[in-house]
């Protein structure tokens, strides 16, 4: 279809940045054969001239609400632009060679708004995941908390009373342990007879040793 409008022929034709262009072969809508036709995508818009450098295009596709699919039994190279919906029209197209056909049907396809809000959408959350990782990463270690000390009023007459009692019945003090009295001379008798058979074992053991092993 010719396009009379002021604003997309100067879009069409103006200096914006293109996102691909090149020649493709497209089937008319009346006459079924193909036609050799210079393709400028921008953005979500497919223009398409006679001629290369033309000032205005034959047509145009919107490429919002379609999928781009292969068209093998068309023609060679061939691929198809499809609207879904009734009373929408296909567009039949093909390349020059299997690399320009690929590409041309990668450019397309995410060329449309849908297909950029997936794309922002699935970039926010790789985003998101990954501003978490950095901060499970970043976060200090915590250390282990000292536990709490116990500070002891001085002047609490109950727990000194405590203390004391504690010191008191400890383990290895023997004051409360009664003791037996020894007068000096039971101390002297005991040790004294002690001595004494030690005395007398050793005069024993000396005689003995002093004897002579042989007598005559």
């Amino acid at each position: 279809m010719k396009i009379n409008e002021k604003n997309m022929v100067a879009f069409a034709t103006s200096a914006t940045p293109v996102d691909r262009e090149g020649w493709l072969n497209k089937r008319g809508e009346l006459n079924r054969g193909y036609q050799r036709r210079w393709f400028v995508l921008k953005g979500n818009i497919l223009f398409y001239f006679d001629r290369r450098g033309d000032k205005e295009p034959v047509g145009m596709i919107v490429l919002e609400g379609c999928t781009i699919e292969l068209a093998e039994d068309e023609e060679q190279f061939g691929f198809q632009i499809v609207f879904h919906g009734p009373n929408n029209r296909n567009y039949a197209l093909a390349a020059e060679s299997q690399e320009s056909m690929e590409q041309w049907m990668k450019a397309l396809a995410c060329a449309s708004y849908d297909y950029m809000k997936l794309m922002v959408a699935e970039l926010q959350r790789q985003l998101d995941a990954a501003e978490e990782e950095t901060t499970m990463v970043m976060a200090p270690a915590q250390s282990p908390k000292a536990p709490p000390r116990q500070r002891h009023n001085p002047f609490n007459r109950s727990e000194l009373h405590h203390r004391s009692q504690s010191v008191r019945s400890a383990p290895g003090r023997t004051e409360n342990v009664p003791r037996t009295r020894i007068t000096f001379r039971e101390l002297h008798n005991m040790y004294g007879r002690r001595i004494l058979a030690d005395l007398n074992e050793w005069r024993h053991t000396r005689k003995t040793v002093e004897a002579p092993l042989i007598s005559f």
